[in-house]
């Protein structure tokens, strides 16, 4: 097996378990390996530190699969890692009876560059680094056997993908998709899932918990929610009882699954929804001149920075939509708001909210800061750069 050595002073993080390993910590690479074959990692001292897949492409040259250089990295150490990861989420009273869970969160689970999402009787599965390319077998046997599913969907078709030097895959790995349209119930609304072309796996199952707090806040209140796409957070409004709900995004084909899954879940009331196709920034600024008010707002934007190199751009769009949203709110009202911006980090973001209330002029508190659901654990290093976050401030 060849081995990966490391510069000098470059063993430190991966001391402290941090499954990444960069190419400016790479000294060289002593013996033969291919794109996904794994390596033993040396320090310059020549002690053996772990196993890890090989990505001589990706400027991550290596993602540990054990901290255990002894260890066998074969088919048996993917089964036995998957129906590890399944079973963590067996254990959480919390996701009982929860038809959309992700079973697997690439390192938070140690599995760099996998994610399994399952939608019922259905997997999807994604692969975005070279090891996890180069296993695909063995961990969609793993997938299988831990959770008896009818088929595994696979949509490797991640931009990150082309980081690692690796094409979009996708197509059934493991039977075949349902007839008819796939849908999960998720504390108590019916959702569609598209598990071939909708975003991510097909469903953004991290905001779970978001949307139930949504419908817990939303009683009586008048509601809009921005980048609404598939109509998440605005169906658990209406099920929590707002007395309307308006939901703008700028893609025809989500509304129209919005408006499907509203009518999935015929005990709501549609005439409280309203669904507008429009660009966000210009909506919010329309929706002001208009002199329209809301006592609870949404904001859940795509990324807007995949690094930290476009946190200062990022920074701004957000200082847009959240100041937008604060002039928009009435007394009293509430402000949901989320980044999935890996280059922006929480206390960045915080202070982003805050800057964006006062030159609102308007004072806000905090109730709560939001983040993924608890089968998306966060650890040392998270999938694509990406993390969620996000707060729900009152104003006075």
């Amino acid at each position: 097996m060849a081995q990966l050595i490391l510069k000098p002073g470059k063993a430190r993080s991966l001391l402290r378990r941090h499954p990444w390993i960069f190419a400016g910590s790479v000294d060289r690479l002593d013996g033969r390996a291919r794109e996904g074959d794994t390596v033993t990692v040396v320090d310059a001292e020549g002690t053996e530190l772990a196993r890890a897949a090989w990505s001589p492409e990706s400027q991550i040259r290596a993602r540990v699969w054990s901290f255990d250089p002894q260890q066998a990295i074969d088919h048996a150490f993917f089964k036995r890692a998957v129906a590890a990861s399944v079973a963590r989420r067996q254990t959480h009273p919390w996701l009982a009876g929860q038809e959309g869970v992700r079973l697997i969160h690439g390192e938070s689970d140690g599995l760099p560059g996998v994610i399994a999402d399952r939608y019922g009787k259905v997997v999807t599965l994604q692969l975005t680094s070279a090891g996890a390319e180069k296993w695909r077998e063995a961990i969609v046997a793993g997938i299988v056997q831990a959770t008896g599913c009818e088929a595994v969907f696979e949509r490797s078709d991640s931009e990150v993908r082309g980081r690692e030097g690796l094409e979009a895959v996708t197509g059934c790995v493991h039977g075949a998709l349902p007839d008819g349209v796939l849908s999960i119930v998720e504390n108590g609304v019916r959702m569609e899932v598209d598990v071939v072309g909708g975003h991510k796996t097909g469903f953004y199952l991290d905001q779970r918990d978001n949307r139930l707090l949504t419908g817990q806040l939303a009683a009586g209140r008048d509601v809009l929610n921005c980048f609404c796409y598939t109509g998440g957070f605005s169906l658990q409004a209406l099920s929590g009882g707002a007395r309307s709900v308006l939901s703008i995004d700028s893609s025809a084909p989500a509304l129209a699954s919005a408006a499907r899954n509203l009518a999935l879940n015929p005990k709501l009331d549609a005439a409280r929804a309203e669904w507008r196709e429009d660009d966000v920034f210009k909506a919010l600024r329309t929706l002001r001149e208009e002199g329209r008010r809301f006592d609870m707002i949404i904001l859940d934007p795509p990324k807007f920075a995949p690094s930290a190199a476009y946190a200062e751009r990022a920074a701004r769009a957000y200082k847009d939509i959240n100041l937008s949203g604060f002039r928009l709110l009435s007394p009293g009202g509430i402000l949901m708001t989320y980044s999935c911006s890996g280059g922006v980090g929480l206390e960045l973001f915080q202070k982003i909210v805050a800057g964006a209330a006062s030159d609102a002029g308007v004072e806000a508190r905090i109730l709560h800061r939001l983040g993924a659901a608890p089968d998306h654990p966060v650890g040392l290093a998270v999938p694509e750069g990406e993390y969620l976050k996000g707060l729900a401030c009152q104003v006075a």
